[in-house]
C-alpha cells in the first residue's frame, strides 16, 4: 500500500490534456505528464484494501502487482517498482497509454468515484525507466538450440518473442508489414501512442537475440508448412483483422471505407511510409460519419478532426448509457456508463439508438447516411428515419476474426477454428490442431485489449517453453 492515510488526505489527480483547439493541429501525443512528486503523491493514495481487486481477474489481465509498485513509487524506489511492474508486463509504456484501465474501475476507491490513478503511474514508471537508462537488453546466458517462429509482431507476438528469447530459444518473428507493432503501430493513431516506444522495444529485443523478418505474408509469400518444418515450434499471433460488415451494402461507393483502411493509411503517412500508390482517404473539408461506438470509431473521429473535417458524427446503435453506474451492483467489474473519449470531446456529434439503414449516393459517390431510431431490441422504429449528410463514411463496428486469405486458407480443414472463425486453442497449452503450432492473442480470442494480448503472449511463451524443454521457469 502507499501512505496509510493517503487516500483520506490526497485528492485524485490525473494527466491533463492539451486544449482540443491545440491538439487537433498535430498527430503527436497530447497528454501533459505529472511531475515525479505528483506521481508519488498519487501512489500514496493506494490503500490497504485487503483484497486488491485492481490486480485480480476483474481488474488487470496480466495481474500487475499494483499495490506493491504503488508503495515502491510512494517510497521513492522507482527502479525497484519498475522491476516489479516488468515481472508481469513486458510493455507497460504501451498499456500505460492505450489500456482503458479496468484496474481503476476495480479499485476500492472507485466506490467513491476517486480511484487511484493507476494508468498514469504505470506510464510514468515506464517512461522514467527509459529516461534513466534502467531498461536494457536482457539476453539469455545460455541457448537451448531450439528455434521458434512467431507470425505477427503485435503485442501478443512481441511479448511471446521476448519471453522465449530470454528463456534461451532462438526466435524469428515474421511480419507482413514493413515495421513491427501490428495494430499498435498501424491501427492506433500517434496522438494516442507515438511509435518511438515500439521502436525502442524492438531494438531491445533484437539485442536479446530476436530476429524480425518484415514483408513476409505467411500463407502467401511463405507457407506455414515451410515455417513449421524450419522451426521447432510456431506461434500464430496474427491478430483479428477481418472487419465486421455493417450490413448496409454499397461499401464500394466512393467515399465509403473500412475504418482500418483509413487509420492504417494515416499512420503510414505520419510514419513516413510511402502511400502514393493508394487512393487517398482524406477528411479535410468534408462531413464525416463514423458508424460504430467503440474505440476504433473514436480513433477515426480524432483522425478526421486532425485532417480538417467540417463535421464528424458518430452513430451508435446502443441506447445512451447511464451517466453513472450502480456501484453496488457492478463494482468491481467494468461498468456500462456514459464515457466521452478525448477524440469525441474534440467536437463530435454522437447519435445513440441509431441504426444505419443504408447509404445515399449520387453518381457513384456517397452523399448521406440513412438512419432510424431503434427500440429496446434494436429494431428500427417506423417513422423515425433521418438522413445525415456525409462526404466520407467509415464502417467501424469491430472485427470478426483473423484474415482468412493467408495461413488459414493454406491450412484448410487441418487448422481447427472456433464458431466465431478464430483459431481454436485453449488457454492451458495454447496448442492448435496442427502439430507444433500454437496460437495466442486476438487470432485466438478475437478482438480484445492490448493487455489481453500481452497476457496471452506471455502464457503461450511458457507453454511453448514447456513443450520444447519439458519444463519452464517463465511466469504465466
Amino acid at each position: 500500500m502507499g501512505k496509510v492515510t493517503g487516500f483520506l488526505e490526497i485528492d485524485r489527480q490525473d494527466q491533463k490534456y492539451q486544449p482540443a483547439s491545440d491538439r487537433i493541429r498535430h498527430f503527436r501525443e497530447f497528454t501533459l505528464p505529472l511531475s515525479d512528486g505528483d506521481v508519488e503523491r498519487q501512489a500514496a493514495r493506494c490503500m490497504d484494501c485487503g483484497i486488491p481487486y485492481c490486480h485480480g481477474p476483474t481488474g488487470c489481465p496480466v495481474h500487475n502487482q499494483i499495490p506493491d509498485w504503488n508503495d515502491l513509487v510512494y517510497q521513492g524506489d522507482w527502479e525497484l517498482a519498475l522491476r516489479n511492474l516488468h515481472s508481469t508486463n513486458n510493455f507497460p509504456e504501451f498499456t500505460g497509454r492505450v489500456c482503458p484501465a479496468p484496474c481503476e474501475e476495480a479499485c476500492t476507491l472507485n466506490l467513491e468515484d476517486m480511484p487511484v490513478s493507476i494508468k498514469t503511474i504505470e506510464q510514468a514508471l515506464a517512461d522514467k525507466g527509459w529516461s534513466e537508462g534502467w531498461i536494457k537488453p536482457e539476453p539469455s546466458a545460455t541457448k537451448t538450440g531450439q528455434t521458434v517462429a512467431i507470425i505477427g509482431s503485435g503485442p501478443a507476438g512481441m511479448a511471446a518473442a521476448q519471453q522465449l528469447a530470454r528463456a534461451g530459444h532462438t526466435v524469428h518473428v515474421y511480419e507482413r508489414e514493413p515495421k513491427a507493432g501490428g495494430l499498435l503501430r498501424y491501427g492506433i493513431p500517434d496522438f494516442k501512442m507515438e511509435k518511438r516506444p515500439i521502436d525502442r522495444r524492438v531494438a531491445q529485443m533484437e539485442a536479446e537475440g530476436v530476429t524480425f523478418h518484415y514483408g513476409v505474408n505467411v500463407g502467401v509469400t511463405v507457407t506455414l508448412e515451410e515455417l513449421a518444418e524450419r522451426h521447432d515450434a510456431v506461434l500464430l499471433a496474427a491478430g483479428s483483422e477481418r472487419p465486421r460488415d455493417p450490413g448496409i451494402g454499397s461499401m464500394d461507393l466512393e467515399g465509403v471505407h473500412w475504418a482500418m483502411d483509413y487509420l492504417v493509411q494515416q499512420n503510414r503517412r505520419v510514419g513516413g511510409e510511402d502511400v502514393s500508390g493508394q487512393a487517398p482517404i482524406w477528411a479535410g473539408g468534408k462531413h464525416v460519419v463514423v458508424i460504430g461506438g467503440g474505440d476504433t470509431a473514436s480513433d477515426c473521429v480524432g483522425t478526421a478532426f486532425r485532417q480538417g473535417a467540417l463535421s464528424v458524427t458518430q452513430l451508435d446503435i446502443r441506447p445512451i448509457p447511464p451517466l453513472k453506474e450502480d456501484k453496488l451492483n457492478v463494482w468491481p467489474y467494468w461498468p456500462t456508463k456514459f464515457r466521452t473519449s478525448s477524440s469525441q470531446a474534440e467536437g463530435a456529434e454522437r447519435e445513440f439508438s441509431a441504426a444505419t439503414l443504408g447509404l445515399v449516393s449520387e453518381d457513384g459517390r456517397v452523399t448521406g447516411v440513412r438512419c432510424a431510431r431503434v427500440d429496446e431490441k434494436r429494431r428500427p422504429i417506423e417513422g423515425t428515419e433521418f438522413i445525415l449528410r456525409a462526404d466520407l463514411v467509415m464502417a467501424a463496428i469491430g472485427f470478426s476474426g483473423p484474415r482468412s486469405d493467408t495461413f488459414i486458407a493454406e491450412a484448410g480443414d487441418r487448422l481447427a477454428l472456433d464458431p466465431r472463425g478464430n483459431v481454436k486453442a485453449n488457454t492451458e497449452d495454447y496448442r492448435t490442431s496442427l502439430p507444433n503450432v500454437f496460437a495466442a492473442g486476438d487470432v485466438r480470442r478475437g478482438q480484445s485489449l492490448v493487455v489481453w494480448a500481452i497476457r496471452e503472449g506471455r502464457q503461450a511463451a511458457r507453454a511453448i517453453d514447456e513443450f520444447l524443454t519439458g519444463s519452464s521457469l517463465l511466469p504465466r
